[in-house]
């Protein structure tokens, strides 16, 4: 059993990254892989309403969590969230031909919708059971089908009544998220392995261009009304004022209606992922990439509307914990700017997070990498990690 295992589920065979978004076809293949996983090794599993997949070695309550997520951004690399998965059985593995019986339960979680990919909010799956997104709004999401969340669930055979917190996080004491790391920080420091120190507040935000559509020859351009115009203010505005605060800023989205190339555009729909290192300069951020979009439309006519879809706030993770796992791996303490389930999960239970080295710092792209033998550290360093943390 390794990440090999999982390479041609959701591969797009001309960019060679993934597409498995929450509940489409390879999605659900990989459900059917993780439940097998669990089968082989005598392991119950449990799904609950939010389509969170748990595997668990005991049945008692103060469990060990570990675990991540299978899900993809779209052409998203083969280390983001699976290997996480696949350490975590490995680990278990090696603790049982170690013949060790754990004083806890260990499970591994394999969390719903962590990349938002689909409906659009990240880390869908932790943040419904711990209560931080509601189920009304979860299940109103629409994909870029149109088709609701509540409807994509129930064509999957699952109930929507039955979305929302779940007591399985009651039985959850402490949670271990292995992840390749995004960044080259452990490049830097030379080490295989990482623990995290803190995750920076980010979130996503839909910015709504409206203007005129109108013919593209024969409207002269002091007539127009066009909405790309404070778009493409808003993109130049966001490198210049993220660099200045040396924070994160990226449109990585875009719709444009009415979509022809000989059309100037009614609507440009685009949407903003900041990141910054403490909620205040992310406010500001994006305060004043929303002041220089609304100062572009201003002149040309047009207007802008700003919609926050998904708001993470600063992490610090369990800092005894993270003190407790660095020591015992003789491991460098960095932060990070991506989001995970972890970061949801620190608010309810003490949690940390490793990070395994990545030799280019690519990630959400199929250049994503990292070597076997570091790999292989990840895994010695979790198994470490568990035996410490339920023997």
């Amino acid at each position: 059993m390794s990440l090999a295992d999982l390479y041609d589920i959701g591969r797009d065979p001309t960019t060679g990254g993934y597409r498995r978004y929450a509940w489409n076809d390879a999605d659900m293949l990989l459900r059917e892989w993780f439940s097998g996983e669990a089968a082989a090794r005598g392991m119950e599993l449990v799904e609950d309403g939010n389509g969170n997949q748990f595997a668990w070695w005991g049945s008692a309550t103060d469990a060990l969590l570990i675990g991540s997520h299978l899900d993809s951004v779209p052409d998203g690399g083969a280390y983001d969230g699976p290997l996480g998965i696949t350490s975590s059985f490995a680990a278990v593995d090696r603790l049982r031909a170690e013949g060790v019986t754990p004083s806890r339960p260990i499970v591994i979680g394999n969390f719903a919708d962590e990349e938002g990919a689909r409906f659009g909010i990240a880390c869908a799956g932790s943040q419904l059971i711990t209560g931080v997104l509601s189920a009304d709004r979860a299940l109103a999401q629409k994909d870029r089908d149109g088709i609701t969340m509540a409807e994509v669930l129930k064509a999957r055979g699952r109930d929507p009544q039955t979305v929302g917190p779940s007591d399985l996080l009651d039985r959850i004491g402490t949670f271990v998220e292995l992840h390749v790391e995004q960044g080259r920080s452990l490049v830097h420091t030379g080490d295989p392995v990482g623990v995290a120190s803190a995750i920076w507040p980010h979130g996503r935000w839909r910015l709504d261009f409206c203007g005129e559509a109108n013919h593209a020859g024969a409207t002269v351009m002091e007539d127009r009304r066009d909405p790309m115009q404070a778009y493409a203010a808003s993109v130049l505005a966001s490198r210049r004022l993220a660099t200045d605060a040396g924070a994160r800023a990226t449109f990585g989205r875009l719709e444009v209606e009415p979509g022809g190339t000989n059309a100037i555009p009614s609507r440009v729909r685009a949407w903003l992922d900041a990141r910054a290192a403490d909620e205040g300069t992310l406010d500001r951020l994006v305060d004043n990439i929303v002041a220089a979009a609304q100062a572009e439309a201003g002149r040309d006519g047009t207007t802008v509307e700003l919609t926050a879809e998904s708001v993470s706030p600063a992490v610090e993770f369990d800092s005894a914990l993270r003190d407790r796992l660095a020591t015992l791996l003789d491991a460098p303490v960095l932060p990070t700017g991506a989001g995970h389930d972890a970061g949801v999960l620190s608010a309810h239970v003490p949690t940390a997070m490793l990070f395994v080295r990545n030799p280019t710092g690519i990630s959400h792209s199929p250049a994503e990498f990292a070597e076997d033998s570091d790999c292989e550290a990840g895994i010695e360093a979790l198994t470490a990690v568990v035996r410490e943390l339920a023997t």
